[in-house]
């Protein structure tokens, strides 16, 4: 049965739906479609969000705020408690409601619940621990939750709830703790880290307790299972290794770095039950822009967090100054969207293609280019890396080359065994070509004579991206170069 939905409920979904848009793990829908009677399924714009399943199923999910109220003031929130907002707040039995109304009605999958704080933060996840507990067992959803943990609740707490939860992510807010100093005075960066340490050693314990001991690695999680089953990738991976015990490592963030060496792990305590302890893993956020960190800064705190509390996601949400507040920046520029959408291809590379932040970036070259995308820029500031033989290159030694991906990679090795490739039979596979060509030879021939020259080959790089901008840098326009003899 259908309930139907009263005036107040509705009206503090759309104000903490609207307040809930800046906690990044899924993307907002937009988008308002009554059913026709004929078709299955509806959508709603208000709080609707997608996320996506271990099998590739696109879900929508209820995304909002339990609150709105908070006691912090923090400088980037639209929530923070000097602002002059409209204070709404949902009771466990509303959200359960919602979840469900909107569950039957097909809008939905599943549950994201984040929150201002009321009170203190241990009071406002008992209200968080009291809406999950109704909505499984008194109500008996089943779906997806995930769950935004609040720094500063109890350790017992955070245990409770995560066995009702599918997800459970605490924000890092700012690469650094300088940053988080300057933007959120109430928060410190050890009370962010805490949890995380808490929930990671929680996962481990339950999985231990069921009998999978396998903790996935983060860096290469594609990947595990498929190097374990071929010999060929197996050995390009342990070359990866050696390479990267070869490389100069860089220093880790200093705090993360403190806490790792200083936890201790935390058995958990009350009796387990059948369900796995946060079973789809735990993610994190940070804000980029509104402090002055580097993207080195930023790859190399995503990468700690990546290998030392075996996050799932680090998700990067470009900064909008919402408060209007003259000691941030973005007061009269656009959010810095192109430099989000870098940092999120050099976290596909770090966690899929084996690279490692310090090779990504350096203290001399602290920032990634706007022009090409990180692999590319990789590629092309080591030159003498190629170009690298189609039918002898290694797993991972394909993969560092701008325009082959994991499956084109697969497809390559497996190929080679029983043919001899050219460059029409690498375009079939899905290799890039536009990006490749420059990189790459089948049997011991480029597609093209090509200069192994930096700036010749990113000039040629972005003009197949992105033709029509090319000079917007320099405020030129759009001219022709005549050609050398050396050129053709």
């Amino acid at each position: 049965m259908l309930y139907t939905m009263n005036e107040d409920i509705m009206e503090k979904l759309k104000i903490l739906s609207d307040a809930a848009k800046y906690d990044v793990a899924c993307t907002s829908s937009g988008v308002d479609r009554a059913g026709d009677g004929k078709s299955l399924g509806n959508a709603a714009a208000g709080g609707i969000c997608h996320s996506f399943t271990a099998d590739g199923r696109c879900i929508s999910l209820l995304k909002i705020l339990f609150t709105n109220e908070c006691i912090y003031d923090c400088k980037y929130c639209i929530n923070r408690c000097s602002n002059d907002v409209r204070r709404v707040t949902f009771t466990p039995e509303e959200v359960c409601r919602l979840t469900v109304e909107f569950y039957r009605r097909n809008y939905i999958e599943g549950l994201f619940l984040s929150s201002g704080i009321i009170n203190s933060p241990e009071y406002t996840m008992k209200l968080i621990y009291e809406t999950l507990f109704l909505l499984r067992n008194k109500y008996h959803f089943n779906g997806y939750i995930h769950i935004k943990g609040i720094p500063g609740t109890s350790p017992e707490l955070l245990e409770m709830i995560g066995y009702l939860c599918d997800r459970m992510s605490v924000n890092l807010e700012l690469p650094t703790a300088e940053g988080l100093k300057k933007t959120a005075p109430n928060k410190v960066r050890k009370n962010i880290l805490t949890p995380m340490r808490f929930i990671q050693n929680g996962i481990k314990d339950s999985r231990a307790y069921h009998g999978n001991t396998d903790m996935k690695n983060r860096m290469y999680l594609d990947e595990k299972s498929y190097y374990d089953q071929i010999a060929e990738i197996s050995d390009s991976r342990s070359r990866l290794i050696e390479y990267h015990n070869r490389f100069t490592q860089i220093k880790s963030n200093k705090d993360i770095a403190d806490i790792t060496a200083a936890s201790k792990s935390r058995a958990l305590s009350i009796q387990r039950p059948d369900r796995y302890y946060v079973p789809a893993g735990q993610s994190t956020q940070m804000i980029i822009g509104a402090t002055d960190e580097t993207d080195y800064q930023i790859v190399s705190v995503a990468e700690a967090l990546y290998e030392k509390f075996d996050m799932k996601r680090v998700f990067y949400s470009a900064f909008i100054n919402v408060n209007r507040d003259e000691s941030l920046p973005g007061l009269f520029s656009k959010p810095p969207l192109a430099r989000e959408h870098r940092l999120y291809q050099a976290d596909f590379l770090m966690r899929f293609y084996g690279f490692k932040a310090g090779e990504l970036l350096s203290e001399k070259n602290q920032n990634f280019s706007e022009s090409i995308d990180p692999k590319c820029q990789w590629a092309v500031q080591h030159l003498e890396n190629f170009p690298i033989e189609i039918m002898k290159a290694d797993y991972y030694t394909l993969l560092r080359v701008p325009g082959i991906g994991t499956k084109s990679a697969r497809r390559i090795l497996k190929a080679r065994r029983h043919a001899v490739l050219d460059f029409n039979d690498i375009k079939r596979m899905g290799v890039v070509l536009k990006r490749a060509l420059y990189f790459i030879t089948c049997n011991g021939k480029m597609m093209y004579d090509t200069k192994l020259e930096e700036g010749y080959i990113t000039r040629h790089l972005v003009y197949n991206e992105r033709p029509s901008v090319m000079y917007a840098e320099e405020n030129l326009e759009i001219t022709y170069e005549q050609m050398n003899l050396f050129d053709i």
